[in-house]
């Protein structure tokens, strides 16, 4: 581990969220000396990001904690491109308005993991659409376009890979890297922000903009990436068998949030205490040194922990209670009816009644309506709710003593 001296960098290096630095030693002096604004984008694709984000999140809280100022940059105009690294197949094109009712549900999220005002280390969020959109194309290439090549741009992983696998790759998210390297120069000149942080995917895509930046103004700029975040077993992070794990509580409930941090693997406790939670080191230390069945405890305890701060404390609890009690009341699923599906999905209609737990599709869409019918302990209140079974078998409930498994 490097010997900082800054806070900031020591807080960073010490919870492994250092992987590249354009420039260590220089960013160590300035963040030493002074507050210094830092920003990571997101797009806003979606109406919520998903635990695969968590990471940047959680630098941005950590550039808080330091004593400095993060900067949330949301890509109200680089959403309509398309940001090509890590991707098969072009984005889909979305409206205005949509990207917008995006950014607004987003954002509900960050307010819990900052604090937003107008203090010297205080959160502010900016859309990059605010000068993005009032570009005009001609002065934009002459002024911007020249300082870069063809030859170089080809060599950046997110081009490369593209065409590597013969998919497609348009001259519009041909242009994205471009734009985000204007997004640093940009924010450097409004906010006098000196970092950008980000995935190991976009080392390429924030180099061109310390670089860019440094040709035009001559502002002295940094760069500094995560590691690539996976499980122990290589999988990639917040894909699960029942899809994405996202932060906002009306796309994943607090009580599923809670349970795919419960369901970590034995080797990634410790780093993800690190990364994901605000506990001591020392707490850290302790919990990851759990052997055997103890390290379930340790489980536990990152799943309260990271659920309060996406969702708060009292939906941490109650999802802790709630999960005991399902753990409790499955204490005899070796006796249940199980069904088996060879399909993705299977409707909750179809489900009760494939258990038996229900007559008919009528019985069951009564049993619904009035609040009979439970997924994992979870309230079902849409007959058109879909159940995709993972690893572990599904448990549908029926009132309080009907119940059957749904597993693939």
């Amino acid at each position: 581990m490097t010997e900082y001296k800054s806070d900031l960098l020591r807080l960073l290096d010490s919870r492994g969220y250092v992987h590249q630095v354009t420039d260590a030693v220089g960013l160590d002096d300035l963040a030493a000396r002074q507050v210094v604004p830092g920003y990571i984008g997101f797009d806003a694709t979606a109406p919520s990001l998903h635990v695969g984000s968590l990471v940047q999140i959680m630098m941005l809280r950590r550039m808080q904690q330091a004593g400095h100022k993060p900067i949330v940059l949301m890509g109200g105009g680089t959403t309509k491109v398309g940001d090509p690294s890590g991707k098969d197949e072009s984005r889909r094109i979305l409206t205005d308005d949509t990207i917008n009712e995006n950014i607004a549900s987003i954002r509900r999220v960050f307010e819990r993991f900052l604090t937003f005002g107008d203090g010297p280390t205080d959160a502010v969020m900016v859309n990059n659409a605010d000068w993005l959109d009032a570009l005009e194309y001609v002065p934009f290439l002459r002024d911007i376009g020249k300082h870069f090549t063809i030859n170089r741009m080809l060599t950046f992983d997110s081009v490369k890979l593209r065409l590597e696998r013969e998919q497609p790759l348009t001259f519009l998210e041909f242009n994205y890297m471009i734009l985000q390297a204007y997004d640093f120069l940009e924010l450097s000149r409004r906010s006098g922000l000196r970092l950008q942080m980000g995935g190991s995917d976009q080392w390429g895509n924030i180099v061109n903009g310390v670089d860019l930046t440094r040709r035009i103004d001559g502002t002295p700029l940094f760069g500094l990436t995560t590691p690539l975040i996976t499980m122990a077993d290589g999988s990639k992070m917040g894909k699960t068998a029942n899809g994405a794990v996202w932060l906002n509580a009306d796309a994943l409930s607090a009580y599923d949030y809670w349970q795919f941090w419960r369901n970590t693997q034995d080797g990634d406790v410790g780093r993800f205490l690190r990364l994901f939670t605000d506990l001591p080191m020392d707490e850290i230390a302790r919990l990851e040194a759990l052997e055997g069945a103890e390290i379930n405890a340790a489980k536990s305890i990152l799943a309260d922990a990271a659920t309060a701060l996406c969702h708060g404390s009292e939906a941490a609890i109650a999802a802790a209670e709630t999960a005991r009690k399902t753990f409790e009341e499955g204490a005899g699923d070796a006796g249940l009816p199980r069904h088996a599906i060879t399909a993705h999905v299977i409707s909750i209609v179809d489900a009760l009644l494939a258990l038996n737990l229900v007559a008919s599709k009528g019985e069951a869409r009564r049993l619904i309506a009035g609040g009979g019918a439970r997924i994992d302990g979870e309230k079902v209140t849409d007959e058109a709710t879909l159940i995709a079974p993972g690893a572990d078998p599904i448990r549908i409930s029926a009132g309080k003593k009907l119940h059957g498994l749904i597993l693939r």
